[in-house]
């Protein structure tokens, strides 16, 4: 079967060299590239596949070891006596090897029964009950191990796919022979994909490890990106951007997810917007890179398709990164320690948000989406991404319709995503720093709103500084999707209803952003009036919205104190004794409405 592979490939790869494409053959070397990062991509799989194998092996043989009681010469001795017996690599692997059962085990928590089958992964490492202090300075040694890896690998991640979701922006003005109403599909096509994926991605991501399930996506939509460089009409080109779209709907869940196995709440929003900041990071890069490409008059390439194999090569190095250092959890930190490990699970102990639990829970399901919460934080999510999708796709030819030139505008987009930077850092640490989710939000909001106003009430080339100082300051709601995000992770508990509610918010996202590339329409160019209406109305809403979704977290809050008092009262517990249940409930996967201990953030 190799040989017979191999005589294909032959046959197949002198037909990707045509006459036609004489003397560059161009459509060749590119087949070349695209193919030779998928063999990487297979070759770590293999690699990947034949160590897990492995490991699988060497814990049979152990259990067999422990089970017959044998030493390591009579190991030995069955090892000899397999070499000839013609048996497969897997008829070995697979012996009987142990033919015990597990029991089902529960314990009674506070009146709530709890399978323990159904537990954290935390509690492979750590018990029910905190059986020793983590000192203040040994969680800040682990904290600050964490960030030397974790946030870098976060952001990578955060650049490459804003960077490559955007490229379509860059290339509307670098010789993209897609226009007008085939524009706005293409550009709808990714968040299509992305809403189609969504749901499936997480609940496929719940059940294999975190950080491979993220680097192999990524992988992949580095190769799509590739791709893009190839079709010249708009059928292949949306084909395209639909799959782009789904390889990339796990990335802003799976960051989410990861961030609250390893942080505590007070440290959550700060760690991601350090991430969500890339958005600016990548338009002050991809910027400069297209205005660079767009000096280039030489090649036979359009720039544009320079644009997407230089992004698409950048997500296949960092889709790697991620695969070989990205933890999985924080059981499987391979650069702490066993006791840093232990260590990592204990500081988020108190937040009762657990870390991950791989069973899908249908009870939890059900309460992720009967929590008014749940829609509240849904339509936020729709009301801030419809903006996003208008001005991620459209802000270049916005700003061109000002009265800028082609280069002028690729360099003018730099001070937008400075902007865009500070607003995710200021926004990210006030939430850290006052415990706040809601209130970062609204001051995010208010530069946008004016910036809105400038836009819907000045036209024409004279008044194109104040447009463009307009333009700038509306990007600042940008990081109120990364406070929303935070949000997630701070007010909800339980591995399955977190997974069910980032999908929910991602499929607002998607939807918010499909409908915001409609607002701009090609009859409403140059000047998209009734676009810069739509962000101005909706973004006034999510003004109210905030304190409404704030109010019902503290309302909630006290619900809880007050339980908590009248448990305390009827057990006849002190407060140790609460303390001590308070523990006992941090790694049961429960829900935020389930445990009683659990606390929202405003």
């Amino acid at each position: 079967m190799t040989l017979v592979s191999f005589a294909l490939g032959n046959i197949i790869g002198t037909e990707i060299f045509q006459p036609g494409d004489a003397p560059a053959y161009i459509p060749g070397k590119i087949a070349i590239l695209v193919l030779l990062s998928v063999q990487l991509v297979i070759s770590y799989l293999l690699r990947w596949i034949n160590l897990r194998l492995n490991k699988q092996k060497k814990a049979q043989l152990e259990a067999e070891q422990a089970r017959r009681g044998w030493t390591d010469a009579d190991v030995q001795k069955e090892r000899e006596r397999h070499a000839f017996l013609d048996l497969t690599d897997k008829h070995a692997r697979h012996g009987s090897f142990t033919d015990e059962k597990v029991e089902d085990s529960s314990v009674k928590i506070s009146s709530v029964d709890i399978d323990l089958n159904d537990k954290d992964e935390a509690l492979k490492l750590v018990g029910l009950e905190r059986t020793g202090t983590i000192s203040e300075e040994r969680s800040l040694q682990v904290r600050r191990k964490l960030d030397l890896v974790i946030p870098p690998l976060c952001a990578a991640v955060y650049c490459t796919q804003f960077l490559d979701k955007n490229v379509l922006n860059y290339a509307s003005i670098m010789g993209l022979p897609i226009t007008g109403q085939h524009y706005n599909l293409a550009a709808l096509a990714f968040y299509l994909g992305f809403m189609i994926w969504v749901f499936p991605t997480m609940y496929i991501s719940q059940k294999l490890r975190l950080g491979k399930y993220l680097g192999a996506n990524i992988v992949l939509w580095g190769i799509v990106m590739m791709l893009h460089a190839v079709p010249n009409s708009f059928g292949p080109f949306f084909v395209l951007r639909i799959l782009l779209g789904m390889l990339e709907s796990c990335v802003a869940p799976v960051l989410i997810l990861i961030i609250s196995m390893f942080y505590k709440k007070n440290e959550q929003a700060r760690r991601i917007s350090w991430f969500y900041l890339m958005n600016g990071v990548s338009g002050i890069f991809g910027g400069f890179v297209a205005y660079g490409i767009s000096f280039d008059t030489s090649t036979r390439f359009a720039p544009y398709k320079i644009m997407y194999l230089l992004c698409g090569a950048l997500a296949i190095m960092v889709g790697i990164a991620v695969l070989i250092w990205m933890p999985d959890s924080p059981l499987h930190a391979k650069f702490l320690t066993k006791e840093e490990r232990i260590a990592a699970i204990e500081r988020v102990r108190d937040d009762q948000g657990g870390t991950e639990n791989k069973r899908l829970k249908i009870d939890q399901l059900k309460e992720a989406v009967t929590d008014i919460r749940t829609w509240l934080i849904v339509l936020s999510t729709l009301i801030t991404s419809i903006p996003n999708g208008g001005l991620s796709n459209f802000g270049n030819i916005i700003v061109k319709s000002f009265g800028y030139t082609t280069k002028q505008t690729l360099i003018l987009s730099a001070p937008g995503g400075v902007i865009g930077i500070l607003s995710a850092l200021i926004c990210g640490w006030y939430s850290d720093r006052a415990n706040e989710r809601m209130m970062p939000i609204v001051f995010s909001l208010i530069p946008t709103i004016v910036g809105a106003a400038l836009l819907v009430s000045l036209e024409g080339p004279q008044h194109k500084g104040a447009l463009l100082f307009g333009n700038y300051i509306i990007g600042t709601f940008g990081s109120s999707l990364a406070i929303i995000y935070a949000w997630n992770a701070s007010n909800t508990s339980g591995h399955t209803k977190k997974v069910t509610i980032n999908a929910m918010t991602l499929a607002a996202f998607c939807l918010g952003n499909i409908i915001g590339t409609e607002t701009f329409l090609p009859k409403d160019a140059p000047n998209y009036v009734p676009g810069k209406v739509a962000i101005l109305v909706l973004l006034s809403t999510q003004f109210f919205l905030c304190f409404l979704l704030r109010w019902i977290n503290l309302h909630l809050n006290k619900k809880k104190r007050r339980l908590i008092a009248s448990l305390k009262e009827s057990n006849n517990w002190s407060d140790l004794d609460v303390e001590k249940e308070k523990e006992r409930h941090a790694f049961l996967d429960m829900t935020d409405k389930q445990n009683p201990y659990f606390v929202y953030t405003g």
